[in-house]
């Protein structure tokens, strides 16, 4: 990532002359790195505090998380996502304990800014960000330009996955547009690789007391059909995306905090799954196929006997079989 901080008047110049040859519309629909050392915005998992994705679900059922929460070490440099107006500060504990700190940036949701906001009227981008100290908290601001530091969070939270919290203003989901810019995912062939270590051919669950595994099993007392298929996995072994793609979860299956309610969705180039009972490794970012991607969960503590199994499931409720099958032996 170049940056320029300050702009220097030849790199305005040149900016200048991008601008005129391409149209703001057309520029940076997805924001800039926030932090040093996170260049893809890596959201933060879960953790004793709670997590970090959007809607999750707060401590002592305060609502649902109306924010991202970027990682991001303590003291690490904090740049602005995109061109903006700054105002603050933003204080969200309202405690001023040593991370009750942050400012807003509003600005146009794909514009640099050399001299001006826009009209009110054009769409644009505004959030708070929060546990960070800025270095001013008005003014303008430039894409990529330092914007201030990440604040001593473990001071307060001991053990916490340290991050910024991003919010949109008008609390929308932000995760699209932390996304980085990347070509499309890699498949190297339209096969899926090995699932589960110890099962190369993907074999699929068989029948036992507790039900079948192949798609369209029926369910116990006419609970409906099987919408996923079981793949073999023995607990504890590792588990490996089977195509490339990009992570998001939690996924809660049982919806109880059960010893194997944990999982996690992939959606790659053609590709949308939901792989449950593992504990991936993290629940955002990029995955390749074939890379790890977890641990398969202790399923035997729940149902003592079962063929441990991870359920895979199309995310239309669609067969995954056919792609299961062709990476046999792969």
């Amino acid at each position: 990532m170049v940056e320029f901080s300050p702009f220097s008047s030849f790199a305005r110049e040149v900016f200048a002359k991008q601008l005129e040859a391409h149209p703001p519309q057309q520029q940076h629909q997805h924001w800039a790195q926030i932090c040093s050392g996170n260049p893809v915005n890596k959201i933060r998992g879960c953790d004793r505090y709670g997590c970090g994705y959007f809607g999750a679900d707060r401590h002592g059922h305060k609502g649902k998380h109306v924010g991202v929460d970027v990682i991001c070490a303590d003291g690490a440099t904090v740049y602005a996502p995109f061109s903006g107006q700054l105002s603050g500060p933003i204080r969200f504990f309202h405690n001023g304990n040593a991370i009750d700190d942050g400012v807003q940036i509003r600005g146009s949701g794909n514009c640099f800014f050399l001299t001006s906001l826009p009209p009110p009227s054009l769409p644009g981008y505004c959030v708070k960000l929060v546990c960070i100290h800025p270095i001013r908290y008005h003014g303008q601001i430039h894409r990529g330009q330092q914007l201030g530091r990440m604040l001593p969070m473990q001071k307060v939270f001991p053990g916490i996955i340290s991050h910024i919290h991003v919010e949109n203003c008008d609390h929308s989901d932000p995760t699209q547009q932390l996304m980085p810019v990347v070509p499309p995912f890699p498949q190297q062939g339209s096969h899926w690789a090995t699932v589960c270590s110890g099962n190369p051919t993907n074999e699929i669950r068989g029948c036992d007391r507790y039900g079948c595994g192949y798609y369209g099993a029926p369910r116990r007392n006419g609970k409906g059909k099987h919408t996923g298929v079981d793949v073999i996995c023995s607990d504890g072994a590792t588990v490996y995306a089977p195509f490339s793609g990009q992570l998001s979860g939690p996924i809660k299956f049982f919806h109880n905090g059960n010893a194997i309610d944990d999982g996690v969705q992939i959606r790659g180039s053609g590709f949308c799954v939901k792989l449950l009972c593992i504990h991936p490794i993290r629940y955002n970012g990029r995955i390749s196929k074939g890379q790890i991607l977890g641990k398969m969960l202790p399923m035997q503590r729940v149902f003592p006997g079962i063929t441990s199994h991870i359920h895979v499931e199309n995310c239309d409720h669609s067969d995954p079989t056919s792609n299961l099958e062709r990476g046999k032996g792969q």
